[in-house]
């Protein structure tokens, strides 16, 4: 028997839907790849520039430490002072004073409390000393 071709349609919406849906999907993924590599490369080449900052950054940052500490070495100091000629030189043995710390023999238990907590005498005769 012959089918009626009236209800016989050579064109279905369903699988064309399909397959330009799997297109739209494989075309994203591909696009969203490459960009992806990209990025990829591009953090890779600023992660480059900034290790070869930092190393040059540490390396002045050595030769300045190094710079300072022969600057102050006191060889450097008196070689500056002459060739300056600021005059200077060590101080007189009658110019140095000697502080001589000696030990606190009070027993903790009777210690003084801190001057602002201490009555006005106490206070008053510790200035006096």
């Amino acid at each position: 028997m012959a089918r009626n071709k009236k209800n016989d349609s050579g064109l279905q919406v369903a699988p064309i839907l399909l397959v330009l849906a799997l297109c739209a999907l494989f075309a994203g993924l591909g696009v969203g790849f490459v960009w992806y590599k990209n990025q990829i490369d591009v953090l890779g080449r600023q992660i480059k520039e900034h290790e070869v900052r930092l190393a040059e950054l540490q390396r002045e940052n050595k030769m300045r430490r190094d710079q300072l500490a022969t600057l102050c070495s006191p060889v450097a100091l008196d070689a500056r002072v002459k060739k300056l000629n600021l005059g200077l030189g060590p101080p007189a043995l009658s110019q140095v004073i000697r502080l001589v710390d000696s030990p606190d023999y009070a027993p903790a238990t009777q210690s003084l409390p801190p001057p602002e907590m201490r009555p006005i005498k106490v206070a008053m005769a510790a200035r006096k000393n």
